[in-house]
């Protein structure tokens, strides 16, 4: 609440400051406010904005049309899966090599062909279960609002740059930090990992896909991979310790040798 407070002040400060003789520059006055902002969202506002995010990544890349094999393939994937953990889920196929894949806030799920290309069906349930633990377990939504609190200081940042200005400024800018920059723990990438292997196991598929989805990002990271998994692994544990723990995992709960 301190901090809250002085935000706050800041805010205020700055707004009153403008009736004097000093100028003002706007993308201070925004600093301030997107940083009040990130403390202050409420997990609806957190949802509506991924959701904004989200459309401005669909207008960006392609994606895979409703007749298209990767986007029917998904969907047969998915039919039991519309809502997972009450959390309605809308997915969609980004026709990109890159091995990759996203959950935010909102419930959107965004796979990319490179890697339905390189995994079984089970497998990319295993990774998606993931990406969604990362959603209900909130991780999503405060990267969202660490990417408010980095908004703000490229605001003060870019002041005295137009062009940089407009970037920070723009929605644009804001989706790609959210939804390309957003980096978790180890503990909470352990806790999605542990979130799909309960979904897998709730919904009676093979807890095991998880470890061989793990396996085989683990061989693309030896370098077979090229520059495709940089993105996706850069923001990863070890891929073969991960595959370890959930092997050890199942057989502690006697579903393997």
């Amino acid at each position: 609440m301190k901090r809250i407070g002085s935000l706050f002040l800041l805010v205020v400060g700055l707004s009153t400051g403008a009736t004097a003789q000093i100028r003002i520059n706007p993308n201070l006055l925004q600093g301030g406010i997107d940083a009040l902002q990130a403390y202050t969202l409420s997990d609806a506002q957190v949802a509506t904005l991924s959701r904004q995010a989200v459309q401005q990544m669909d207008a960006k890349n392609p994606i895979a049309g409703p007749n298209d094999p990767y986007t029917l393939r998904l969907n047969r994937i998915v039919s039991r899966h519309r809502t997972v953990s009450g959390l309605p889920i809308n997915y969609k196929v980004y026709k990109i090599p890159d091995v990759n894949a996203f959950a935010t806030a909102d419930g959107s799920v965004r796979v990319f062909k490179g890697l339905m290309d390189i995994m079984s069906d089970e497998e990319l349930l295993a990774i998606m279960g993931h990406e969604i633990g990362h959603v209900i377990n909130r991780d999503s939504r405060d990267a969202m609002k660490s990417s408010l609190k980095r908004s703000a200081i490229r605001n003060v940042g870019a002041s005295s740059s137009g062009v940089i200005g407009q970037l920070s400024r723009s929605q644009l800018a804001s989706a790609a930090d959210y939804l390309v920059g957003a980096k978790f723990s180890r503990d909470q990438e352990t806790e999605a990992d542990d979130y799909s292997y309960d979904f897998l196991k709730r919904n009676g598929y093979n807890v095991m896909a998880l470890a061989s989805s793990f396996e085989k990002l683990a061989k693309l990271s030896g370098g077979n991979g090229g520059g495709k998994l940089t993105t996706f692994m850069s923001s990863h544990p070890d891929s073969k310790t991960r595959a370890e723990r959930i092997r050890a995992r199942a057989r502690r709960d006697g579903l393997v040798r």
